[in-house]
């Protein structure tokens, strides 16, 4: 018998017994199981991108979609920008280091780039300028953790024995952009290193910048100069260094969706393309320079969507203007999300990391940060950065996601998710274009003001625990110990200028012709000479000119709000010697409470409170009896529904009788006719799955002497 000859066969007829069932076959049988609702009502979810994610897709809702059969490296990229993936080259493990002087840099990169690190990338601490007058006390906690770098010493220190002619670099220059640029190449001629052997981006953004804190020290035409006498210098010396940074994080931490991010991006890009055109720099030139930087979130596919509708807007985008292919790509850096981090529990952001990296990885990022577990809580040490770049590996090495080239690609559920977050954030940037570009959209507010309504959802849902965060606020563990870590500070000791006056600066002699002229060759030539980032700082922010002023983001993690129960539960045990404490009143039989109860004590253990071990009572006696033995300021009734209108009055006037102070908490969500006669008979709230936990927990906090 010749089986090959068999197998067309037997794959021919092998479902002939099993018919293939319509999809509205398939409704049919899916609504007699939902007990009369419908598709729609029960398997439909909403996102926060207004995406309404159905239950099934089949090809049919791909079909009206172009450029599904394209290849990878094929415009408009959709599929990745190489033919190959990962195959050739992995992407760039590119891990922010952090540490506050060059020195602890220097020893962290060392030491990362020996296991595993294969881009180098310096955050910056920007501490040179402050506007106190648009300081917003909600921002306190925003991570102003970095590298402070002033003078080619600190370049020496924090790069010594790192070949930066080998290894890529990452250093997004902040407001400092252009003397920083100028430090770093002049650090380069001093030890006679190879420009055109220099990869990667030393960059600026402008408008990242303004939108994250609501101002810049120069007018914003100012800064276009700046980017485009760094651009044109790396066209000319380094064509291998990026020198354009656009950044999504702003919008997406402070709570913003996938659309909002794509558009803003979108936005921010082309506003650099023209405005560099305006100085005489070609689309080619700019868009080839330009480096965008993404978050990933928590939302699986719709963070692999959001990379491949990314690289189709902008490839459309750059042709249409009159790019040619290199030019159409574009080159991505994937960060796992700063907002989705928590305090508590924080090994379990070591789960949330590495899904958010699964997803920029099937994404196509061309780099990625994988967020240390102990990010939210402090400064990394090496066991945390090592977990962090092993995640890396292990995505690689072990899954294997770099030796399959676009899995993503004809999923009919993720090209159906790529398009329509590309035509939802296309129309987005459509109305930034009629509002002049996102400079001036910015200037409106408009960006902001739909980041903050989008912020809000988030927040009421994570207060209400529609959107659960583990180990915040739903199985929360007390008894965790956090190491304590050196703490992330605004503070620093650097000094503060205020740029309103010109009067403040010592003008050296050996920065005359930067201060005459301010290209990118005078610039080197003084921080040659000595003259520190600070010096340079200072006279490219003289001007007469307005600088531009915006309400700027409000950049928050969404587990804040329990953090701070939390925090006030600690201080309440540092004053009394022990947490919170709830009594428990469970009525009846273990059938009647026990699903209650388990709810009550995750409910306030959410907030800090200690549940006294539960036990069950047959009598109001022996309940009040138990309760002056505990100690305790609040009471939750729980028993059987239908049992609470006979025993909670007598109940509640007997621990009022004992204590009158006691709060009295009825578990459950009575109507409202028996709401008003629970409240009447003594009991001072209700707690239930449906009300807003955050909001109920401080309310509880206050009357039972936690906070004020």
């Amino acid at each position: 018998m010749n089986v090959k000859s068999e197998i067309p066969k037997i794959k021919q007829h092998l479902f002939d017994d099993f018919p293939t069932p319509t999809f509205q076959q398939w409704r049919e049988v899916a609504e007699k199981t939902l007990k009369g609702a419908t598709i729609e009502e029960k398997l439909v979810t909403d996102t926060y991108e207004g995406v309404a994610l159905q239950p099934l897709y089949r090809k049919e809702d791909i079909e009206k979609y172009p450029y599904l059969s394209t290849m990878p490296g094929d415009f408009p990229y959709l599929r990745g920008t190489h033919e190959s993936g990962f195959q050739q080259e992995p992407w760039k493990v590119c891990q922010e280091i952090a540490y506050s002087n060059p020195e602890e840099f220097n020893l962290a990169a060392q030491n990362d780039l020996e296991k595993g690190l294969t881009m180098l990338h310096l955050v910056l601490n920007e501490t040179r300028w402050s506007d106190p007058a648009i300081a917003l006390p909600d921002q306190k906690k925003v991570n102003l953790s970095g590298v402070s770098m002033d003078s080619l010493q600190d370049f020496q220190q924090a790069f010594q024995g790192i070949n930066l002619e080998e290894v890529p670099i990452f250093i997004e220059t902040g407001i400092s952009g252009f003397p920083f640029f100028a430090s770093f190449i002049a650090y380069l001629q001093q030890q006679n290193q190879d420009f055109n052997r220099i990869r990667g981006c030393i960059g600026m953004d402008p408008i990242g910048q303004l939108v994250q804190k609501g101002v810049l020290p120069y007018p914003i035409n100012q800064a276009f100069e700046m980017m485009s006498e760094m651009t044109r210098w790396s066209l000319n010396h380094s064509p291998e260094l990026k020198t354009i940074v656009v950044q999504a994080h702003p919008y997406h931490d402070a709570g913003g969706n996938a659309v909002q991010e794509l558009a803003f991006a979108i936005a921010t890009g082309l506003q650099y393309l023209r405005n560099l055109k305006n100085h005489d720099i070609s689309i080619d030139d700019v868009a080839q320079r330009i480096f965008f930087s993404f978050s990933i979130g928590s939302n699986f596919f719709m963070e692999i969507a959001k990379f491949r509708a990314a690289r189709l807007l902008w490839a459309k985008i750059v042709k249409e203007l009159g790019g040619n292919e290199n030019s159409q790509k574009m080159f991505i850096q994937g960060r796992t999300s700063a907002r989705t981090k928590t305090i508590h529990d924080p090994y379990v952001n070591i789960l949330r990391g590495t899904t958010e990296a699964f997803a920029g990885v099937i994404g196509g990022v061309n780099s990625l940060h994988v967020s240390t577990f102990d990010e939210a809580i402090g400064l990394p040490d090496e066991f945390s950065r090592r977990i962090a770049r092993n995640t890396h590996m292990i995505l690689d090495k072990e899954a294997n996601l770099s030796k399959v080239t676009d899995p993503a690609g004809g999923s009919w559920y993720i090209e159906t998710l790529t398009y329509t977050l590309a035509e939802k954030s296309w129309e987005l940037f459509q109305q930034i274009e009629e509002l002049g570009g996102m400079y001036n959209a910015l200037l409106e507010g408009f960006p902001q003001d739909i980041v903050s309504k989008t912020a809000d959802v988030r927040m009421e849902n994570i207060k209400s625990r529609k959107d659960k965060i583990i180990g915040t606020n739903i199985y929360p563990n007390l008894n965790e110990k956090i190491e304590s870590h050196d703490s992330i500070s605004a503070s620093n000791d650097k000094v503060n200028y205020n740029y309103s006056t010109v009067d403040y600066f010592y003008i050296k002699d050996e920065i005359q012709d930067f201060i005459n002229n301010h290209t990118m060759e005078n610039a080197i030539k003084a921080a040659s000479a000595g003259a520190s980032i600070d010096d340079l700082f200072q006279v490219i922010c003289i001007s007469i000119e307005q600088t531009p002023s915006v309400c700027p983001v409000r950049i928050h993690r969404g587990a804040e709000p329990f953090e701070s129960l939390r925090e006030d539960a600690k201080e309440y045990k540092k004053r009394t010697g022990h947490h919170p404490l709830v009594f428990v009143a469970n009525i009846g039989s273990v059938s009647n409470y026990k699903s209650w109860a388990d709810f009550v004590t995750e409910f306030f253990e959410v907030g800090g409170f200690h549940v006294i071990p539960q036990e069950s009572y047959q009598t109001i006696t022996e309940t009040v009896d138990q309760f002056r033995s505990s100690n305790s300021g609040i009471v939750v009734i729980v028993g059987k529904n239908e049992d609470y209108l006979e025993l909670v009055p007598s109940l509640v006037r007997s621990i009022k009788e004992y204590k009158k102070e006691t709060v009295v908490v009825l578990a459950g969500n009575p109507s409202e006719k028996d709401t008003a006669l629970y409240i009447e008979a003594g009991v001072d709230d209700f707690i239930h799955p449906n009300v807003n936990a955050y909001e109920k927990l401080v309310d509880l906090q206050k009357k039972g002497g936690i906070r004020e």
